[in-house]
C-alpha cells in the first residue's frame, strides 16, 4: 500500500510517500506525477515514511528527475536508511539529489 500527500503551490510541489512504492503503487503514482507536473519548477519529494521501493519506483524516480532537469530541480528528502542502501546499491546515489 502507498499514501500519497500532493501539496503544489506556485510552481512548487511537494510529494510525500507512505508505504511501499513497488510494483502494484507505481502505477497509481506515474499517473498522478504525470497530470501534476506539467508546471513544476521545484519538486521535492519526501521518502520520510516510504519503507520500501522497487525496481518499478526507481524508474519512476528516474523518470521525474529527468522531466525535472528540463523544467527546474528535484530534491529528494528524508530517505531511511534501508530506501538509502538501495539507492547506493543501484547507483542512484549519484543520480538523485537527496537531503
Amino acid at each position: 500500500m502507498l499514501n500519497i500527500r500532493i501539496d503544489k503551490n506556485d510552481g512548487k510541489m511537494n510529494i510525500a510517500l507512505e508505504g511501499r512504492l513497488d510494483t502494484t503503487t507505481a502505477p497509481e503514482l506515474e499517473k498522478k506525477l504525470k497530470g501534476e507536473m506539467g508546471d513544476v519548477t521545484d519538486l521535492i519529494v519526501d521518502l520520510a515514511e516510504l519503507s520500501y521501493i522497487s525496481s518499478a519506483g526507481l524508474r519512476l524516480l528516474l523518470s521525474a528527475q529527468k522531466t525535472m532537469n528540463k523544467q527546474g530541480s528535484m530534491v529528494v528528502r528524508n530517505v531511511s536508511e534501508e530506501v538509502n542502501e538501495i539507492f547506493e546499491m543501484t547507483g542512484f546515489s549519484d543520480i538523485l539529489t537527496i537531503e
